[in-house]
């Protein structure tokens, strides 16, 4: 439940939870021999595809890499097929889905696929609804059963305490993701703007607060009958499976569920903008400007579409784009700009975003994006920019389908609403094939002289910002109020009912043979300076994944200059001694590979990605970005702006200024991890590109330093290519310094940080932990994964599955050499502030002494299990090598910490709980509307509450 877009089509979804199917059977064949997706001379995507009595469209895919299965279930529903004053209610029932069925027990939809090492959530959009699971395989038989459970047999079990609850739970995240967060009107304000108000896309798939709290029983049961039958879904079952025996146990499974009535198409539909409208409105979290401007477009599919994702990347996509060019070269009036074309069922969107520095006034930025076009219509674009998206293209392929989950999901949905599992391939070869006169035809077509709707968001109290004659949009805000009202839910008594007779029996299967984790084969060698190498041979995919890593980081950070080692590691990416930014970045792209430079808290990181192929000269130009700088001043000042903007706009995130104030509580004014990495506006203001020189020149050396890679190369080819890398980068000794933790003197105490009108209070609590090289880091993780390791732990099953207060609540147990954090964390609404602080409080003082056998077992099937699926991606991979290097780990690392778990006893869980987890030891962070929520927090420290700025100074 959340939006995020998926870019491979372009769809906007509404996440469901946290984080986050053969006699009676009809074959179909798929064009091809034996319903096999068309191969390309580089990529196929194979597949089985056959059609249940009853409708359900079944896709299969194998992949025996990995000891894991991935699930997906794409229904034909989504926001666009509700009615005005019922907005919201496919998300809606997407999460009711997510309860209780016939023949599963309570929870087992939100609890037990975690318990089983597994991960699972689901996603509405304007078209459709998913849910998907990926577990190891031995859950295989389990997930059939809670799959066509829910799709066939969950409409008995809804009740009316768990739709109340529910429909908590989604107001809480509306306010958690819209309300409560900068620029979180906006889109509906475009939908509201772009489409007439009888479109099905005038409304956002998370609706309106009037029309969810108006939900009913009825409602839901209507919404079930007309539109979740199988004949209106498709089924993805992807990974180590064996195609004969997955068709027979999906026709025991699925083949029984009762066929739905059949829905009708709807046709494609644009949104028919015959003027350009302006709107504004003052935004009470922002505090930067933001212009967008959105043209309609074309429906997914159409071809045009292939040549409208090249045309915003001809736009906005790199520094020789037009609109970056003039908003961010020349006229200096933003950090970046954003352009994309999204596509879905009935129409299209070509979206143009600038989020400006502060105080600029949009009506420039309104000029400068026409400019930008004009610039564009008169000087065009060079083939060279178009062989630079090309080139792009099989990477992002192969990028994009790296996971069995992520190729579920992709074949489902293009099953689903294009008829073709494999349009993928397809898709590639058309974006392929646009031609520079397709990319200006779709400008004519589409952009030039045509209408839009476009959205000045402004800081309250800066109207003077707007765009000149724009019209206020009217919002509908919900009032903060003091008290929980009426909204009080609980869990409810299960429902009563009739079970369904079915021919097969549903209960629920056993575990099938447990597969374990191995270590994927790990090499390590030592360059002649002194670089370690770690390397993973790993041939799933034709790609390479690596990076440079670096120790020092923010930890090298002058004092009183945080932020310089973020500045110096953008600085290494803006050109070279021989490039200029731009020529390098046309060098990477037409690589087809991304490499990008970042400062973490502990370490600089080079990383790259690319094909194998294009393996040698990558790492060239990771190299010479390493080893030859440009320190342009021109650049420096760019990005000095840049960070100052982003700077400004992270005091708007409650999220970030809780978490920002905990940690400098934590490690205290003196220690360099009181301030974030990426610096605050008082320690970056006075940092000079004299001050990233002398930070390189100490910092920046083999010694220490790893090289770690994930990919189809084997260990030869690696240090064969590292060889210039080795001779020509000199070791020079790294002093790193020594900070003193300072005495952990405000256990107990509550601060809270006041964001008027906030819909949301950020909860956080923690407390310093251990060392990352200290053995008993690994047994407080373990001790951790009951508490708040995803949604079936305890924080969330109390404060959103009983309480209905939040949208998740976690726990966390952070890993640096320096010791790290403890913290939990939550969102909850804001008028039960005072009861979740309490919540929190009873469940982490009651966590050890509760902590039972059944628990111990949890614990080591959740971590066991998961280990399965948890490294399947060469990012992950990576990660294991950065363990490996950064803490000493052996190659067999994480096969050591499985046994000394399956060692561990009730006593040493509770024993850690005891140590690392005190709730007595815990220093708690609010921030929140202080008119209404503070008198609440006061009672629960006993009225002992310290105000703070969201600086972190003390409000008198």
């Amino acid at each position: 439940m959340g939006l995020t877009t998926i870019r491979l089509q372009a769809l906007l979804l509404a996440t469901a939870c946290l984080p986050f199917w053969m006699p009676g059977a009809q074959a179909q064949k798929a064009p091809a021999a034996k319903a096999r997706a068309a191969k390309t001379s580089t990529f196929a995507l194979p597949y089985e595809k056959f059609v249940l009595d009853n409708g359900l469209e079944v896709i299969l895919h194998e992949d025996h890499s990995d000891p894991i299965v991935a699930f997906a279930t794409i229904v034909h529903v989504g926001s666009n097929r509700e009615k005005p004053g019922k907005t919201g209610f496919a998300h809606f029932f997407e999460h009711m889905s997510f309860n209780d069925s016939e023949n599963a027990p309570v929870g087992a939809n939100r609890k037990l696929i975690e318990e089983w090492g597994g991960q699972r959530n689901g996603g509405t959009w304007n078209d459709g609804t998913q849910y998907y699971e990926v577990v190891p395989k031995d859950a295989f038989d389990k997930i059939m059963w809670i799959d066509s459970d829910r799709l066939g047999y969950m409409i008995k079990t809804v009740t009316a305490e768990a739709l109340a609850r529910e429909i908590q739970v989604v107001k809480n995240e509306k306010r958690q993701n819209y309300d409560n967060v900068p620029y979180g009107f906006t889109n509906e304000i475009l939908r509201r703007n772009l489409y007439p108000a009888d479109h099905p896309y005038s409304w956002t798939v998370i609706g309106s607060l009037p029309d969810l709290q108006a939900a009913t029983l009825a409602d839901v049961q209507e919404f079930y009958r007309q539109y979740y039958g199988p004949n209106n879904a498709t089924l993805v079952i992807a990974g180590d499976i064996n195609i004969a025996d997955t068709k027979a146990k999906v026709q025991r499974w699925f083949g029984e569920i009762k066929k739905g009535p059949a829905v009708k198409p709807l046709p494609p539909r644009p949104a028919g903008l015959t003027q350009v409208k302006s709107l504004y409105y003052e935004d009470n979290f922002a505090r930067l400007p933001q212009l967008q401007l959105v043209f309609p477009t074309i429906q997914q599919y159409h071809r045009d579409t292939y040549a409208l994702e090249i045309l915003a990347q001809l736009l906005a996509g790199n520094r020789s784009a037009p609109l970056y060019q003039i908003l961010v070269d020349e006229k200096k009036l933003a950090p970046g700009v954003s352009s994309y074309q999204l596509s879905s069922e009935l129409a299209g969107e070509f979206v143009l975003g600038v989020r400006a520095n502060p105080n600029v006034s949009l009506q420039q930025v309104h000029a400068a994006i026409q400019q930008g076009f004009q610039r564009f219509e008169t000087q065009g674009f060079s083939d060279t920019e178009l062989a630079r998206i090309r080139a792009k293209v099989e990477t992002d392929l192969y990028s994009g389908v790296e996971s069995v989950l992520s190729k579920a999901l992709q074949m489902g949905r293009d099953n689903e609403f294009a008829g073709d599992p494999a349009h993928l391939t397809k898709a590639a070869k058309l974006t392929q094939a646009v031609t520079r006169a397709d990319v200006l035809r779709v400008y004519n077509q589409y952009l030039k002289n045509k209408p839009y709707v476009m959205t000045s968001v402004v800081p309250k109290g800066q109207q003077n910002l707007v765009v000149e004659g724009a019209q206020l949009a009217p919002i509908q805000q919900e009032q903060v109020v003091a008290g929980v009202q009426n909204e009080a839910v609980g869990q409810g008594a299960e429902a009563q009912f009739e079970k369904t007779v079915t021919k097969n029996d549903r209960s629920e299967p056993a575990f099938l043979k447990t597969p374990l984790f191995t270590m994927p084969a790990v090499w390590n060698a030592s360059l002649t300076n002194g670089l370690k190498v770690y390397g993973i041979d790993n041939r799933e995919i034709p790609l390479v994944t690596f990076d440079v890593t670096i120790p020092g980081g923010h930890y090298l950070d002058p004092v009183g200059k945080a932020g310089v080692a973020a500045l110096m590691a953008q600085m290494l990416a803006q050109g070279t001694a021989r490039k200029t930014p731009a020529q390098l970045e046309e060098a990477i792209d037409l690589l087809g590979a991304t490499i990008s430079v970042n400062s973490t808290t502990e370490e600089i990181r080079v990383q790259a990605r690319c094909l194998a192929r294009n393996f040698g000269p990558t790492l060239a130009l990771v190299q010479e970005m390493l080893l030859q700088p440009r320190w342009d001043a021109a650049e420096f000042d760019r990005l000095k702006r840049a960070l100052a903007t982003n700077l400004k706009g992270q005091e708007a995130n409650p999220g970030a200024v809780a978490n920002l104030n905990l940690i400098r509580l934590l490690y205290g004014p003196n220690h360099i991890l009181g301030t974030p990495a990426s610096g605050t506006l008082e320690s970056t203001a006075a940092i000079t590109l004299d001050d990233l020189k002398a930070y390189y020149n100490t910092a920046v050396s083999p010694s220490g330093a790893a090289f770690h890679l994930v990919g189809a190369l084997d260990r030869q080819q690696v240090e064969a290519a590292l060889q210039p890398l080795a001779t020509q980068w000199a070791a020079k000794p790294v002093a790193m310094p020594s900070y003193a933790i300072p005495a952990q003197t405000l256990a107990g105490n509550v601060y809270f940080i006041d964001v008027p009108d906030a819909k949301q209070s950020m909860l956080y609590a923690g407390r310093l932990g251990l060392a990352g090289q200290d053995p008993e880091v690994t047994k407080a993780t373990f001790a951790n994964a009951v508490l708040g390791g995803g949604s079936s732990g305890r924080l969330t099953q109390l404060l959103r599955i009983e309480k209905g207060y939040t949208y998740g609540a976690f726990s966390s147990v952070q890993e640096l050499k320096e010791r790290a954090p403890f913290v939990v964390s939550t969102s909850v609404r804001a008028n039960v502030t005072g009861a979740s602080l309490q919540l929190i409080r009873q469940l982490l003082t009651d966590y050890g002494p509760t902590f039972k056998e059944a628990d111990v077992e949890i614990a080591k099937s959740k971590i066991l299990k998961g280990n399965t699926l948890a490294y399947e991606s060469q990012a992950a991979k990576l990660g294991i090598l950065r363990r490996m290097s950064k803490f000493g780990k052996s190659p067999k690392f994480l096969e050591e910490d499985q046994a000394k778990l399956l060692q561990m006893t009730l006593a040493d869980f509770k024993s850690t709980i005891g140590s690392y987890m005190p709730e007595k030891e815990l220093v708690y962070v609010v921030v929140g509307d202080k008119a209404t929520q503070f008198e609440e927090v006061k009672k629960f420290a006993n009225g002992k509450v310290v105000l703070l700025a969201p600086n972190g100074t003390p409000v008198k």
